[in-house]
């Protein structure tokens, strides 16, 4: 885990002007500095390994974790790691709906991939030049918003999000669905918005980045932990011939059901 020292040379600990704050992260405030709030590291090193266990979990059932960063500064360090790891994200604007309408979202991905493989299979060179040239705007809108969440087919199990007042519309949009989100929380922003609160300066780049090393290192062990499991499955029932009973669909009224083990051989 990341130590005290890491976070204090890579900024984590500057908060906004003390005008800014919002008072419910009191908790999260050691002091006040020449007008600047000064988060306390102890408790976003505590905070931050709560939150990393719990991504971790997450990962390890196979399931997805949505990053949401469309600052500036966020961007880039957002769409690095997080690919690295195999996980959606929105680094563009953040389409309303985009979880409360998420079907609407995979008809626009499906569209996208539709022109993929016009372009593939040929179908895009028949068409005139003025209808290439409207397909070529379409895709690249599509791809520009949505490509990044392309794989996603149904709704994240999570939402980490780095500046939750910017985002406040993806956070909104979570909690309707009662998605858990993870969020790095500044002193100007609502801690009791998010589940996981991480005090930490989302301003900075060193900060956002140390911040997401942290948390891609918790998912890419999550996901290896997963295949491992499954690995040692595979291997078991190679060895005793037999896998994990199968449940078959029970009629109504009953139970489900599983198949029968072969019954063994009476001695004689």
């Amino acid at each position: 885990m990341v130590s005290f020292d890491e976070l204090l040379d890579a900024g984590v600990h500057f908060g906004h002007l003390k005008r800014k704050w919002n008072p419910a992260m009191a908790p999260y405030i050691f002091m006040e500095r020449g007008g600047i709030h000064i988060i306390d590291l102890h408790k976003t090193a505590a905070k931050l390994e709560e939150a990393a266990a719990a991504i971790k979990q997450i990962a390890k059932s196979g399931r997805k974790i949505l990053f949401v960063a469309t600052k500036k500064q966020a961007k880039e360090i957002v769409a690095e790691k997080v690919q690295a790891v195999n996980m959606p994200y929105v680094t563009e604007r953040w389409s309303g709906g985009m979880l409360t309408n998420f079907p609407t979202v995979r008809k626009a991905v499906k569209k996208m991939q539709s022109i993929d493989k016009m372009i593939s299979d040929g179908t895009f060179d028949q068409l005139s030049k003025r209808e290439k040239l409207q397909v070529k705007r379409q895709s690249a809108k599509l791809e520009k918003n949505l490509g990044s969440i392309a794989d996603l087919t149904k709704t994240p199990a999570a939402l980490f999000v780095v500046d939750v007042t910017k985002e406040k519309i993806a956070v909104k949009e979570a909690h309707k669905l009662h998605i858990p989100v993870f969020g790095m929380v500044d002193t100007n922003s609502n801690p009791n918005d998010v589940d996981f609160v991480i005090p930490a300066n989302d301003d900075a780049a060193k900060s956002i980045s140390i911040v997401l090393d942290v948390i891609t290192k918790a998912i890419a062990e999550g996901v290896a932990e997963r295949k491992s499991d499954k690995d040692v499955d595979s291997k078991e029932a190679k060895v005793t011939g037999h896998s994990k009973p199968r449940k078959t669909r029970a009629r109504k009224g009953e139970g489900p059901k599983e198949e029968a083990a072969p019954a063994e051989e009476s001695a004689e």
